[in-house]
């Protein structure tokens, strides 16, 4: 099943997977700014120092 779901992943054309020295993809996400969730945009950041830092789970308000 673990290969069959890392085979789907894969073949996904939304898969990313970054190494040392790759330009991350733009996206949009939902980030918390201020106590406020907010939509930002990486394109926004061109030009500048970003730290991309999630856990996909850590931070959900359950």
């Amino acid at each position: 099943m673990v290969n069959e779901f890392n085979a789907a992943v894969a073949a996904s054309p939304a898969f990313f997977c970054a190494s040392r020295g790759d330009r991350a993809p733009i996206f949009t996400a939902d980030a918390i700014i201020d106590n406020q969730i907010k939509k930002i945009n990486l394109e926004n950041y061109k030009g500048k120092w970003v730290l991309l830092f999630f856990y996909p789970s850590d931070f959900t308000f359950v």
